[in-house]
């Protein structure tokens, strides 16, 4: 880049006259509105008048979509220029909405009986306690609309729903006064409304059909979740000797006399066996002898 040298100006004053100091070649450059703000170093003016250049929409009317609600870039993209170049003269604007919106909210709402006592912000967070919503996660925005009338606007989020309200903001004494422009901003100012409630509607036969498959289906899904416990195994227990039969000839003798007893039935239901019935008698009673003794004709020797 070759520098020049002011030489002077044409006679008709609109051209400066340049000069090349080595070649000594001269040029002409035009004296207008840039050249005289580069002169002055107003750099501000030379970017109004770069986008007067570049594009068709004017620094003012920038400032005036931006007023009425429009954002940085949507105005860029209308005016075909980069986002920091409109920042440049959205910024100022942009400041006066945000200041606006923080007066709306010192504002009082008008009611049927006339201005609030409560502010806007006051009434605003009271219906968010109710309703058990953060109202430090709202957002507050403004802007001024075709009839010159500030419009302020409330942003917030419940689950996965955008919801807004918008007021209608008059400046004026004790911090003016806003009305409510949809039934979102409505509902904030009277969280607890006498209206009748909503009809439900008729369930539609696929829902029917639904509900019934479902009740046809839940004891199964019961059944399968909730499975009859296996019976516990039966407790161990040593097994008890159960009194067998014992051998006529081994029953010992009673320690005291008694009276004669049958036999137990476990004995008649036996064959006769080799061994003897038990001696049932006092011990100084005479021994009788057996029917074995007596067929074989053998004397006894138990005693």
């Amino acid at each position: 880049m070759r520098a020049l040298r002011v030489i002077g100006l044409e006679d008709d004053g609109k051209s400066v006259i340049l000069e090349d100091p080595d070649r000594g070649e001269r040029f002409v450059l035009p004296a207008d509105e840039r050249l005289r703000a580069a002169a002055r170093g107003d750099l501000t003016r030379l970017g109004q008048i770069e986008i007067e250049v570049e594009s068709q929409m004017r620094p003012r009317e920038i400032q005036a979509r931006i007023r009425a609600g429009e954002s940085v870039a949507q105005v860029a993209a209308a005016a075909g220029l980069p986002a920091h170049r409109v920042e440049r003269y959205a910024y100022p604007v942009l400041l006066e909405r945000s200041r606006t919106a923080e007066l709306a909210q010192r504002a009082h709402p008008v009611r049927e009986d006339g201005p609030d006592v409560q502010t806007l912000g006051e009434v605003v967070a009271h219906s968010f306690g109710l309703r058990g919503q953060d109202y430090a996660d709202v957002s507050w925005d403004s802007w001024r609309g075709e009839d010159g009338r500030w419009v302020v606007q409330l942003h917030w989020t419940a689950g996965r729903s955008d919801n807004l309200a918008h007021w209608a903001f008059h400046p004026g004494a004790q911090g003016g006064t806003v009305t409510a422009l949809d039934d979102g901003a409505m509902e904030l100012m009277d969280p607890n409304p006498n209206r009748t409630l909503r009809t439900v509607r008729p369930v539609t036969q696929l829902a029917r059909q639904a509900l019934e498959l479902e009740k046809q289906a839940e004891p199964e899904i019961l059944a399968r979740e909730e499975p009859a416990p296996p019976p516990p195994p039966p407790p161990v227990q040593e097994p008890q000797p159960t009194p067998d039969p014992v051998p006529v000839a081994e029953e010992p003798a009673p320690p005291a006399p008694a009276a004669p007893k049958q036999p137990p039935a476990a004995t008649k239901q036996q064959p006769p066996r080799k061994d003897p019935p038990p001696k049932r008698g006092k011990k100084n009673h005479p021994i009788v002898p057996s029917w074995e003794d007596v067929l074989l004709g053998v004397r006894s020797t138990r005693g």
